[in-house]
C-alpha cells in the first residue's frame, strides 16, 4: 500500500500534458485547395473554313466545251465556271419550237371543226353526238399545245444551264471534272466556297468539350501572321465524333474578321479564360462507396476531416470536373484518403 502511494503521489508531481505538444503530433497531410489546381485551357489549331460550300453541276447531260476556273480561283456572283457543248441542247431546243408550232396548226384545226360542228346541230342537219366529239378533240388539242410550250420553256432553261455560273462569291475549292469530259445531268463539276461567311473549325476531344461551355469566345491568331487576330465564338458541335480520331468538330463564328482570314489558313486558338469556370479535382482524391463519389473537405482551423458526397463531370486526364458538393477555397485531401475516419483530427496541411 505503501508503495501505490508513493506511485500516486509522483504521478500527481508530474507537469501536465502540454496541449500544443499534442496538436504537433497531430498527422500531417497532403492535400490541395480547391482552385489552385492547374489550368485546363491551352491553345488549340483549326482552319478557316467556308459556311456554305456547295458542289455545282448541270441539270443535263452532255460534254464540258471548257471550264475557265482552277482550284483556289476567286470568283464574283454570275462569273462563268464551265460550259458543256450545246450542239445537243440547240437541237433539243428546236424540236421543242417545233412541237409548239405543230400543236398551234392542230388546236387551230381543232377549232375549226368545232365552229362546223355548232352550225350544223343549229341548222339540224348534225346530230349532238358529232359536237360533243369536236369538243373533247378541241379540248385534246389544247392541251398538246399547252404540254408542247411546257417542253419548250423546259428546253429553252436547258440550253440556257449549258452554261454554269457562280450563284455566290466564292472560291473554289475543288474540280471535279476537266474540258472534254462527259457528265450526267446533276454530277458535280465544280465546289465553290462562298466567301461571304467564314468560320473556323477545330476538332475537340470530349474532354476539351467538357470544359468549355456554350458560345465560348477564343481569341484567334493566324499562324502565317502572328500580329493578325480577331476573336471567334463557338457556335455549334458535331453531334457525332469521328470514328478515327473520337473527336467532335466545333465550329466557331468569326467576329468581325479581318480579311487576312482566307479559307484554309490555320488558327491558334485559346480560350479566354474568364468564358472557363471548371472546377477539378485530383482522381486520386476521389474515395467512392457503393457507386457513389466521395472527398475528404478539411475544416480549418479546427482541422476536422468530413466525408462529403460530390457529382462529377468529364474527366481530364488526371482530373475529373466536380459539377457540385464543393466550393472554391475548400481544402480536401489527396492522399491517404482510405486511412481517415469521419470527424479525425489532422495535422497541418504540408502540400499540394
Amino acid at each position: 500500500m505503501k508503495i501505490h502511494s508513493l506511485f500516486l503521489i509522483a504521478a500527481m508531481a508530474l507537469p501536465m500534458a502540454d496541449p500544443v505538444f499534442a496538436q504537433d503530433t497531430l498527422r500531417p497531410v497532403v492535400s490541395e485547395i480547391i482552385g489552385e489546381g492547374p489550368e485546363t485551357a491551352r491553345d488549340f489549331i483549326g482552319t478557316v473554313s467556308a459556311r456554305i460550300e456547295v458542289d455545282l453541276g448541270f441539270p443535263a447531260s452532255g460534254t464540258i466545251a471548257s471550264r475557265p476556273v482552277s482550284l483556289g480561283d476567286t470568283v464574283k456572283e454570275g462569273d462563268v465556271l464551265a460550259q458543256l457543248d450545246p450542239e445537243a441542247l440547240e437541237a433539243g431546243a428546236w424540236a421543242a419550237r417545233a412541237g409548239v408550232v405543230i400543236a398551234t396548226q392542230g388546236l387551230k384545226s381543232a377549232q375549226d371543226a368545232l365552229e362546223r360542228e355548232k352550225i350544223l346541230v343549229a341548222r339540224g342537219v348534225e346530230s349532238q353526238t358529232r359536237l360533243e366529239d369536236a369538243q373533247r378533240k378541241f379540248a385534246a388539242a389544247k392541251a398538246r399545245l399547252e404540254q408542247a410550250n411546257a417542253a419548250l420553256i423546259r428546253a429553252e432553261d436547258i440550253l440556257d444551264s449549258a452554261v454554269l455560273r457562280a450563284p455566290h462569291d466564292g472560291v473554289i475549292t475543288q474540280t471535279l471534272a476537266e474540258a472534254g469530259a462527259s457528265v450526267s445531268a446533276g454530277q458535280p463539276v465544280i465546289r465553290l466556297a462562298a466567301t461571304n461567311e467564314r468560320e473556323v473549325v477545330i476538332d475537340l476531344t470530349e474532354s476539351e468539350l467538357a470544359i468549355l461551355p456554350d458560345k465560348a469566345l477564343f481569341d484567334a491568331t493566324l499562324l502565317a501572321v502572328s500580329t493578325v487576330h480577331a476573336q471567334i465564338r463557338l457556335r455549334s458541335v458535331d453531334p457525332v465524333a469521328d470514328t478515327r480520331t473520337r473527336t467532335r468538330r466545333g465550329h466557331f463564328t468569326l467576329l468581325d474578321a479581318p480579311e487576312e482570314f482566307r479559307i484554309g489558313a490555320l488558327v491558334k486558338a485559346k480560350p479566354q479564360l474568364d468564358d472557363i469556370k471548371v472546377m477539378t479535382i485530383p482522381t486520386d482524391a476521389i474515395l467512392y462507396e457503393d457507386g457513389k463519389a466521395f472527398v475528404w473537405v478539411i475544416s480549418r482551423p479546427e482541422g476536422k476531416a468530413y466525408k462529403t458526397a460530390v457529382t462529377l463531370g468529364h474527366a481530364l486526364g488526371e482530373r475529373s470536373i466536380v459539377t457540385s458538393g464543393l466550393k472554391i477555397d475548400q481544402e480536401i485531401l489527396t492522399k491517404g484518403i482510405h486511412s481517415i475516419k469521419d470527424g479525425q483530427i489532422v495535422g497541418p496541411r504540408v502540400g499540394k
